[in-house]
């Protein structure tokens, strides 16, 4: 049986930690920035950690 193929949007936006954690990124970063606020977008800078049934569904996207 052959190996499980990524899925390159995944392998795009997302990395695991070394404790098997999905890490990603803020959406609403990318274009329509002048309207909001300077703390929005500070906070929309920094990475959080996926949660609960989406780290699966993407771990499986990652074929890990």
């Amino acid at each position: 049986m052959p190996k499980m193929k990524t899925k390159a949007s995944a392998k795009k936006r997302f990395t695991l930690t070394a404790t098997g954690k999905v890490k990603r990124k803020h959406a609403y970063k990318s274009h329509i920035l002048t309207k909001k606020t300077k703390k929005q977008k500070r906070n929309l800078t920094h990475t959080a950690i996926a949660t609960g049934a989406d780290s699966a569904n993407i771990k499986q996207m990652l074929a890990k």
